[in-house]
Protein backbone atom coordinates (compact mmCIF):
# COMPACT_ATOMS: atom_id res chain seq x y z
CA UNK A 1 0.00 0.00 0.00
CA UNK A 2 2.82 2.45 0.86
CA UNK A 3 4.65 1.76 -2.36
CA UNK A 4 1.48 1.94 -4.42
CA UNK A 5 0.20 5.22 -2.91
CA UNK A 6 3.55 7.02 -2.82
CA UNK A 7 4.33 6.07 -6.42
CA UNK A 8 0.99 7.17 -7.81
CA UNK A 9 1.51 10.41 -9.81
CA UNK A 10 -1.94 11.71 -8.86
CA UNK A 11 -0.95 11.66 -5.17
CA UNK A 12 2.44 13.33 -5.59
CA UNK A 13 1.14 16.92 -5.91
CA UNK A 14 -2.25 17.57 -4.35
CA UNK A 15 -4.06 20.56 -2.90
CA UNK A 16 -6.66 19.90 -0.21
CA UNK A 17 -9.01 22.42 1.33
CA UNK A 18 -10.07 21.95 4.94
CA UNK A 19 -10.16 23.25 8.49
CA UNK A 20 -7.15 22.88 10.79
CA UNK A 21 -7.67 20.69 13.85
CA UNK A 22 -5.46 19.34 16.65
CA UNK A 23 -2.54 21.47 15.48
CA UNK A 24 0.62 20.63 17.44
CA UNK A 25 4.26 21.65 17.11
CA UNK A 26 6.77 19.15 18.49
CA UNK A 27 10.23 19.94 19.87
CA UNK A 28 11.69 18.35 16.76
CA UNK A 29 10.20 21.20 14.74
CA UNK A 30 7.69 19.00 12.93
CA UNK A 31 4.04 20.11 12.78
CA UNK A 32 1.23 17.57 13.16
CA UNK A 33 -2.43 18.35 12.52
CA UNK A 34 -5.62 17.24 10.83
CA UNK A 35 -7.65 18.65 7.98
CA UNK A 36 -11.39 18.17 8.27
CA UNK A 37 -14.67 19.17 6.76
CA UNK A 38 -18.25 18.12 7.40
CA UNK A 39 -17.71 14.55 6.19
CA UNK A 40 -14.02 13.65 6.36
CA UNK A 41 -10.79 13.95 8.36
CA UNK A 42 -7.25 13.69 7.02
CA UNK A 43 -4.07 13.36 9.08
CA UNK A 44 -1.25 15.67 8.02
CA UNK A 45 2.39 16.29 8.86
CA UNK A 46 4.65 19.18 7.93
CA UNK A 47 8.32 18.45 8.51
CA UNK A 48 10.64 21.03 9.97
CA UNK A 49 12.19 22.10 6.65
CA UNK A 50 8.81 23.08 5.25
CA UNK A 51 7.48 24.44 8.54
CA UNK A 52 10.36 26.93 8.82
CA UNK A 53 9.11 28.60 5.66
CA UNK A 54 5.79 29.53 7.25
CA UNK A 55 5.48 33.27 7.82
CA UNK A 56 2.49 32.96 10.16
CA UNK A 57 1.35 30.73 13.01
CA UNK A 58 -1.38 28.26 11.96
CA UNK A 59 -4.27 28.04 14.42
CA UNK A 60 -7.04 25.53 15.01
CA UNK A 61 -10.23 26.37 13.13
CA UNK A 62 -8.38 28.19 10.35
CA UNK A 63 -9.57 27.34 6.83
CA UNK A 64 -6.52 26.59 4.66
CA UNK A 65 -5.29 25.15 1.40
CA UNK A 66 -2.72 22.41 2.08
CA UNK A 67 -0.22 21.44 -0.59
CA UNK A 68 1.85 18.27 -0.59
CA UNK A 69 1.84 14.57 -1.41
CA UNK A 70 0.06 11.56 -0.02
CA UNK A 71 2.05 9.02 2.01
CA UNK A 72 1.55 6.06 4.34
CA UNK A 73 2.86 5.93 7.91
CA UNK A 74 3.58 2.22 8.30
CA UNK A 75 3.53 2.03 12.10
CA UNK A 76 -0.04 3.25 12.26
CA UNK A 77 -1.08 1.78 8.94
CA UNK A 78 -2.73 5.09 8.06
CA UNK A 79 -2.33 7.36 5.09
CA UNK A 80 -1.51 11.01 5.59
CA UNK A 81 -0.68 14.19 3.74
CA UNK A 82 2.95 15.22 3.90
CA UNK A 83 2.37 18.98 3.67
CA UNK A 84 4.91 21.23 1.97
CA UNK A 85 2.84 24.39 1.96
CA UNK A 86 -0.08 25.86 3.92
CA UNK A 87 -1.96 28.91 2.67
CA UNK A 88 -4.86 30.55 4.52
CA UNK A 89 -7.99 30.49 2.42
CA UNK A 90 -9.29 33.86 1.32
CA UNK A 91 -6.05 35.72 2.18
CA UNK A 92 -2.36 35.29 1.55
CA UNK A 93 -0.03 33.82 4.10
CA UNK A 94 1.99 37.06 4.17
CA UNK A 95 -1.08 39.11 4.97
CA UNK A 96 -2.08 36.71 7.71
CA UNK A 97 1.44 36.74 9.13
CA UNK A 98 1.34 40.55 9.09
CA UNK A 99 -1.96 40.66 10.98
CA UNK A 100 -0.80 38.08 13.54
CA UNK A 101 2.48 39.90 14.26
CA UNK A 102 0.68 43.25 14.40
CA UNK A 103 -1.78 41.88 16.97
CA UNK A 104 1.01 40.27 19.01
CA UNK A 105 3.24 43.34 19.17
CA UNK A 106 0.26 45.60 19.75
CA UNK A 107 -0.76 43.55 22.79
CA UNK A 108 2.81 43.85 24.11
CA UNK A 109 2.65 47.65 23.86
CA UNK A 110 5.23 48.17 21.08
CA UNK A 111 2.91 50.56 19.29
CA UNK A 112 2.03 52.70 22.34
CA UNK A 113 2.37 56.44 21.79
CA UNK A 114 3.80 56.89 25.28
CA UNK A 115 6.94 55.05 24.17
CA UNK A 116 7.54 57.15 21.06
CA UNK A 117 10.39 59.66 21.31
CA UNK A 118 10.41 63.18 19.94
CA UNK A 119 12.59 63.78 16.89
CA UNK A 120 15.51 66.22 17.28
CA UNK A 121 14.76 69.60 15.72
CA UNK A 122 18.17 70.10 14.09
CA UNK A 123 20.11 66.81 14.24
CA UNK A 124 23.83 67.11 13.72
CA UNK A 125 24.26 63.46 12.65
CA UNK A 126 21.76 61.26 10.84
CA UNK A 127 22.24 57.52 10.25
CA UNK A 128 20.51 56.04 7.17
CA UNK A 129 20.02 52.27 7.33
CA UNK A 130 19.11 51.02 3.87
CA UNK A 131 20.59 49.55 0.72
CA UNK A 132 23.47 51.51 -0.75
CA UNK A 133 22.44 50.44 -4.26
CA UNK A 134 18.84 51.69 -4.19
CA UNK A 135 17.55 54.98 -5.50
CA UNK A 136 15.99 55.74 -2.13
CA UNK A 137 19.30 56.45 -0.39
CA UNK A 138 20.41 58.88 -3.09
CA UNK A 139 17.11 60.75 -2.87
CA UNK A 140 17.42 61.02 0.91
CA UNK A 141 21.03 62.24 0.80
CA UNK A 142 20.17 64.79 -1.88
CA UNK A 143 17.17 66.16 0.00
CA UNK A 144 19.01 66.25 3.34
CA UNK A 145 21.90 68.14 1.76
CA UNK A 146 19.56 70.65 0.15
CA UNK A 147 17.32 71.23 3.16
CA UNK A 148 19.90 71.20 5.97
CA UNK A 149 23.55 70.95 4.86
CA UNK A 150 24.73 71.29 8.48
CA UNK A 151 23.75 67.67 9.23
CA UNK A 152 26.31 64.92 8.74
CA UNK A 153 24.81 61.86 7.04
CA UNK A 154 26.16 58.39 7.85
CA UNK A 155 25.13 55.44 5.69
CA UNK A 156 24.94 51.97 7.22
CA UNK A 157 24.45 49.76 4.14
CA UNK A 158 22.29 46.66 4.61
CA UNK A 159 20.26 44.33 2.48
CA UNK A 160 16.59 45.27 2.48
CA UNK A 161 15.22 42.17 0.76
CA UNK A 162 15.65 38.44 1.33
CA UNK A 163 16.22 36.20 4.31
CA UNK A 164 19.45 38.00 5.31
CA UNK A 165 17.83 41.45 5.40
CA UNK A 166 16.05 41.39 8.82
CA UNK A 167 19.12 40.47 10.92
CA UNK A 168 21.25 43.01 9.04
CA UNK A 169 18.73 45.83 9.57
CA UNK A 170 18.27 44.95 13.25
CA UNK A 171 22.03 44.67 13.72
CA UNK A 172 22.63 48.09 12.14
CA UNK A 173 20.08 49.69 14.47
CA UNK A 174 21.74 48.11 17.51
CA UNK A 175 25.18 49.20 16.22
CA UNK A 176 24.04 52.82 15.86
CA UNK A 177 22.74 52.78 19.44
CA UNK A 178 25.73 51.03 20.96
CA UNK A 179 28.27 53.50 19.54
CA UNK A 180 25.99 56.57 19.59
CA UNK A 181 26.90 57.46 16.02
CA UNK A 182 23.82 59.58 15.32
CA UNK A 183 21.02 61.60 16.86
CA UNK A 184 18.44 60.25 14.41
CA UNK A 185 17.98 57.04 12.43
CA UNK A 186 16.15 56.67 9.12
CA UNK A 187 15.51 53.12 7.95
CA UNK A 188 13.52 51.91 4.98
CA UNK A 189 13.59 51.29 1.26
CA UNK A 190 11.81 52.15 -1.96
CA UNK A 191 8.52 50.66 -3.10
CA UNK A 192 7.83 47.07 -4.08
CA UNK A 193 5.52 44.12 -3.53
CA UNK A 194 4.62 42.87 -0.09
CA UNK A 195 7.31 40.20 -0.53
CA UNK A 196 9.90 42.89 -1.33
CA UNK A 197 8.97 44.91 1.76
CA UNK A 198 8.71 41.91 4.06
CA UNK A 199 12.00 42.53 5.86
CA UNK A 200 10.32 45.49 7.58
CA UNK A 201 7.52 43.22 8.78
CA UNK A 202 10.01 41.05 10.63
CA UNK A 203 9.71 40.79 14.42
CA UNK A 204 13.47 41.19 14.90
CA UNK A 205 13.48 44.52 13.11
CA UNK A 206 10.41 45.69 15.04
CA UNK A 207 11.98 44.90 18.41
CA UNK A 208 15.28 46.55 17.43
CA UNK A 209 13.39 49.75 16.57
CA UNK A 210 11.43 49.56 19.83
CA UNK A 211 14.62 49.10 21.88
CA UNK A 212 16.44 51.95 20.11
CA UNK A 213 17.34 54.88 22.35
CA UNK A 214 17.86 56.97 19.22
CA UNK A 215 14.62 58.16 17.57
CA UNK A 216 13.78 56.19 14.42
CA UNK A 217 11.91 57.25 11.28
CA UNK A 218 10.46 54.39 9.25
CA UNK A 219 10.33 55.10 5.50
CA UNK A 220 9.20 51.98 3.66
CA UNK A 221 7.72 51.91 0.15
CA UNK A 222 5.09 54.36 -1.00
CA UNK A 223 2.15 56.06 0.70
CA UNK A 224 -0.21 53.02 0.65
CA UNK A 225 2.48 50.66 1.96
CA UNK A 226 2.28 50.11 5.72
CA UNK A 227 4.66 47.81 7.58
CA UNK A 228 5.17 46.71 11.17
CA UNK A 229 8.18 49.04 11.32
CA UNK A 230 5.88 51.99 10.61
CA UNK A 231 3.80 51.14 13.67
CA UNK A 232 6.81 50.72 16.00
CA UNK A 233 8.93 53.64 14.80
CA UNK A 234 8.85 57.03 16.49
CA UNK A 235 7.70 58.59 13.22
CA UNK A 236 6.42 57.20 9.94
CA UNK A 237 7.26 58.71 6.54
CA UNK A 238 5.17 57.93 3.47
CA UNK A 239 8.31 57.62 1.32
CA UNK A 240 12.08 57.78 1.85
CA UNK A 241 12.06 61.30 0.38
CA UNK A 242 9.38 62.30 2.87
CA UNK A 243 11.57 60.89 5.66
CA UNK A 244 14.36 63.30 4.69
CA UNK A 245 11.88 66.18 4.79
CA UNK A 246 10.65 65.15 8.23
CA UNK A 247 14.17 64.63 9.62
CA UNK A 248 15.50 68.18 9.16
CA UNK A 249 14.11 71.70 8.78
CA UNK A 250 14.40 73.62 5.52
CA UNK A 251 17.31 76.06 5.72
CA UNK A 252 15.45 78.47 3.42
CA UNK A 253 12.49 78.53 5.78
CA UNK A 254 14.89 78.93 8.68
CA UNK A 255 16.59 81.91 7.01
CA UNK A 256 13.22 83.54 6.37
CA UNK A 257 12.25 82.88 9.97
CA UNK A 258 15.49 84.43 11.21
CA UNK A 259 14.88 87.50 9.03
CA UNK A 260 11.42 87.88 10.56
CA UNK A 261 12.93 87.56 14.03
CA UNK A 262 15.52 90.19 13.11
CA UNK A 263 12.77 92.58 12.01
CA UNK A 264 10.82 91.90 15.20
CA UNK A 265 13.94 92.49 17.30
CA UNK A 266 14.58 95.82 15.53
CA UNK A 267 10.99 96.87 16.07
CA UNK A 268 11.14 95.87 19.72
CA UNK A 269 14.41 97.76 20.32
CA UNK A 270 13.12 100.87 18.54
CA UNK A 271 9.90 100.77 20.54
CA UNK A 272 11.87 100.42 23.77
CA UNK A 273 14.16 103.32 22.83
CA UNK A 274 11.16 105.49 21.97
CA UNK A 275 9.48 104.64 25.26
CA UNK A 276 12.65 105.41 27.23
CA UNK A 277 13.12 108.73 25.40
CA UNK A 278 9.57 109.78 26.31
CA UNK A 279 10.13 108.71 29.89
CA UNK A 280 13.42 110.65 30.02
CA UNK A 281 11.68 113.71 28.58
CA UNK A 282 8.92 113.40 31.16
CA UNK A 283 11.39 113.07 34.02
CA UNK A 284 13.42 116.01 32.68
CA UNK A 285 10.37 118.25 32.86
CA UNK A 286 9.87 117.59 36.56
CA UNK A 287 10.49 120.60 38.91
CA UNK A 288 13.05 118.61 40.85
CA UNK A 289 15.19 118.63 37.69
CA UNK A 290 14.31 122.03 36.26
CA UNK A 291 14.52 123.98 39.60
CA UNK A 292 16.17 121.90 42.32
CA UNK A 293 16.68 124.97 44.63
CA UNK A 294 12.89 125.40 44.87
CA UNK A 295 12.62 121.85 46.07
CA UNK A 296 15.27 122.55 48.72
CA UNK A 297 13.40 125.68 49.86
CA UNK A 298 10.23 123.64 50.25
CA UNK A 299 12.12 121.09 52.28
CA UNK A 300 13.61 123.82 54.52
CA UNK A 301 10.14 125.28 55.07
CA UNK A 302 8.84 121.89 56.03
CA UNK A 303 11.74 121.45 58.44
CA UNK A 304 10.99 124.81 60.10
CA UNK A 305 7.35 123.89 60.47
CA UNK A 306 8.23 120.53 62.02
CA UNK A 307 10.77 122.25 64.36
CA UNK A 308 8.14 124.69 65.60
CA UNK A 309 5.71 121.87 66.24
CA UNK A 310 8.37 119.96 68.18
CA UNK A 311 9.22 123.00 70.33
CA UNK A 312 5.57 123.64 71.08
CA UNK A 313 5.05 120.01 71.97
CA UNK A 314 8.08 120.10 74.27
CA UNK A 315 6.84 123.27 76.03
CA UNK A 316 3.45 121.68 76.59
CA UNK A 317 5.05 118.60 78.06
CA UNK A 318 7.26 120.73 80.39
CA UNK A 319 4.25 122.81 81.49
CA UNK A 320 2.20 119.69 82.25
CA UNK A 321 5.14 118.17 84.13
CA UNK A 322 5.67 121.36 86.19
CA UNK A 323 2.02 121.39 87.22
CA UNK A 324 2.22 117.73 88.23
CA UNK A 325 5.39 118.47 90.23
CA UNK A 326 3.79 121.36 92.13
CA UNK A 327 0.73 119.29 92.91
CA UNK A 328 2.78 116.32 94.16
CA UNK A 329 5.09 118.63 96.18
CA UNK A 330 2.05 120.21 97.87
CA UNK A 331 0.64 116.80 98.73
CA UNK A 332 3.98 115.69 100.07
CA UNK A 333 4.42 118.86 102.14
CA UNK A 334 0.98 118.37 103.64
CA UNK A 335 2.05 114.95 104.86
CA UNK A 336 5.47 116.10 106.12
CA UNK A 337 6.09 115.70 109.90
CA UNK A 338 7.97 118.99 109.85
CA UNK A 339 4.68 120.71 109.11
CA UNK A 340 3.26 119.12 112.28
CA UNK A 341 6.24 120.29 114.32
CA UNK A 342 5.84 123.84 113.12
CA UNK A 343 2.44 123.94 114.81
CA UNK A 344 4.01 123.42 118.30
CA UNK A 345 4.36 119.67 118.42
CA UNK A 346 7.57 117.72 119.10
CA UNK A 347 8.79 114.16 118.55
CA UNK A 348 10.50 112.10 121.26
CA UNK A 349 13.28 109.64 120.32
CA UNK A 350 15.13 107.17 122.57
CA UNK A 351 18.85 106.71 122.63
CA UNK A 352 18.61 104.32 119.66
CA UNK A 353 17.00 107.05 117.57
CA UNK A 354 13.65 105.32 117.54
CA UNK A 355 10.46 107.33 117.91
CA UNK A 356 8.77 106.92 121.30
CA UNK A 357 5.06 106.55 120.70
CA UNK A 358 3.79 105.57 124.19
CA UNK A 359 4.78 106.32 127.81
CA UNK A 360 4.91 102.60 128.49
CA UNK A 361 8.02 102.44 126.32
CA UNK A 362 9.97 104.63 128.80
CA UNK A 363 11.50 104.03 132.22
CA UNK A 364 12.63 106.34 134.91
CA UNK A 365 16.04 107.84 134.14
CA UNK A 366 15.88 107.13 130.36
CA UNK A 367 17.57 109.72 128.20
CA UNK A 368 15.41 110.94 125.32
CA UNK A 369 15.72 113.58 122.63
CA UNK A 370 12.89 115.99 121.83
CA UNK A 371 12.82 117.30 118.28
CA UNK A 372 11.21 120.64 117.54
CA UNK A 373 10.67 122.50 114.30
CA UNK A 374 13.73 124.66 114.93
CA UNK A 375 16.00 122.13 116.71
CA UNK A 376 16.20 119.47 119.40
CA UNK A 377 16.74 119.11 123.23
CA UNK A 378 18.14 116.29 125.41
CA UNK A 379 16.02 115.23 128.40
CA UNK A 380 16.01 112.72 131.28
CA UNK A 381 12.80 110.98 132.31
CA UNK A 382 12.06 111.88 135.94
CA UNK A 383 8.35 111.27 136.06
CA UNK A 384 6.02 108.80 134.23
CA UNK A 385 2.24 109.12 134.24
CA UNK A 386 -0.13 106.91 132.24
CA UNK A 387 -3.61 108.08 131.24
CA UNK A 388 -6.45 106.11 132.72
Amino acid sequence: MKAHIESEPLFMNVCIKGELSNYKIYPSGHHYFSLKDAGANLRCVMFRGSAQKLRYVPENGMSVLAYGRMAVYEKDGAYQLQCTGLTPEGTGDLQLAFEQLKAKLGDEGLFDRDHKKALPVMPERIAIITSSAGAAVHDMIRILGRRWPLSKVLLLPVRVQGAEAPPEIAGAIRYANEFKIAELIITGRGGGSIEDLWAFNDERVARAIYDSEIPVISAVGHEPDVTISDYVADARASTPSNAAEIAVPDCTDMKNHLKKLEILCDQSVNAMLKSNRERLRFIGSKPVITDPSAQLDNRRQNLDYIFRRLVAAEERIVSFSRKDFVSLAAALDAMSPLRVLSRGYSVAENEAGETVKQVSELSMGDKITLRFSDGEAGCVVENLKLNN
